[in-house]
């Protein structure tokens, strides 16, 4: 008896990833989630330089800003709740001090061109098409870091106006990285402040839209594409049981599940074996002992450094 249906994935074929591929992963907070698995294995990769980005246009607005070197000054910021703030950066970029601010946003936009010219895939993970227009300057923000709310108007994004957001971010990449692979993605993360019907809605334009654009003949590729992560959470594990207990955001089970998924398409045979050493050596390293000072530990401990140093000599960034 079948009690699931199951995503249909085929293993790419064109510039894996392995470990000598640099990523950057840029878009919501699912982008945490999946940075957190490279982290833990070690790849090469920086996620959100500016924190969490929910909308397209904040992403396209990063890259903009980044590719043609913006630096920010005072006008950029504002003070609210102690803190201060910029429109175009997550709440985690703020800062009691509007000097470091303003340092973190310059250092960050730097890091973000470095990493959009040399990276070797940009995976780039949408959450929702509803925007916040500020009405005092008539621009859509990144985050509204808790000004309130009448002070903007609240607009779902066509999927037009998505699209012509994401073909501005291919063009900008292409620009100054013609190589790179560029991976799509929606956030299985449900929005449900915005309303259930208007989730659905939302995350429907995303995907309208991102196909529209692969499917174009100007910018689809053989080593770029789509990665289904909202519909293996919202088909393959239908299931209350693989949500946090927000009923929102996806358990570390559903979101292992889906890594995996990711891992089977486009992460290398190769890169999959050393994935399984780093595995094993991770998991040496969390190990707490019931006696540190015994030579059965020693011992241990001994043969894990062994084990660090015949990896790193086959690839020569990793560093625990």
């Amino acid at each position: 008896m079948n009690l699931q249906t199951k995503i249909p994935l085929i293993k790419q074929q064109h510039n894996q990833i392995d470990y000598h591929s640099k990523l950057l992963l840029i878009g919501s907070c699912f982008v945490e989630n999946m940075g957190q698995k490279l982290d833990y294995f070690k790849f090469q990769s920086l996620q959100n330089p500016f924190g969490i980005l929910f909308q397209p246009l904040a992403i396209e607005n990063l890259i903009t800003n980044a590719i043609n070197e913006k630096e920010y000054s005072e006008e950029d910021v504002f003070f609210q709740n102690e803190q201060w703030h910029c429109f175009e950066a997550h709440s985690k970029l703020s800062s009691p001090s509007k000097e470091d601010l303003l340092d973190s946003l310059n250092k960050q936009i730097k890091l973000t061109k470095k990493h959009l010219q040399e990276s070797t895939h940009l995976i780039i993970t949408l959450g929702t098409a509803w925007v916040y227009r500020a009405i005092e300057t008539d621009t859509i923000v990144a985050n509204c870091h808790k000004v309130p709310q009448k002070k903007f108007l609240k607009e779902l994004l066509s999927v037009d106006e998505i699209s012509q957001s994401l073909e501005a971010i291919f063009s900008l990449i292409k620009s100054v990285n013609p190589q790179v692979s560029i991976i799509f993605t929606v956030s299985p993360v449900r929005h449900l402040k915005d309303g259930f019907v208007e989730n659905t809605l939302s995350k429907a334009h995303l995907i309208a839209a991102i196909h529209q654009v692969l499917n174009s003949n100007r910018f689809l590729s053989v080593a770029e594409g789509y990665f289904p992560s909202y519909e293996i959470m919202m088909d393959e594990l239908r299931d209350y049981r693989f949500y946090a207990e927000d009923l929102i955001h996806p358990s570390q089970t559903a979101i292992n599940y889906i890594w995996e998924a990711f891992k089977e398409v486009w992460i290398s045979e190769e890169a999959s074996k050393i994935m399984e050493e780093v595995d094993a050596i991770q998991k040496g390293l969390q190990h707490k002992p019931f006696n540190p000072d015994s030579e059965a530990h020693k011992l241990f401990l001994q043969k894990l450094s062994e084990r660090q140093k015949k990896l790193q000599s086959r690839v020569s960034h990793l560093s625990f």
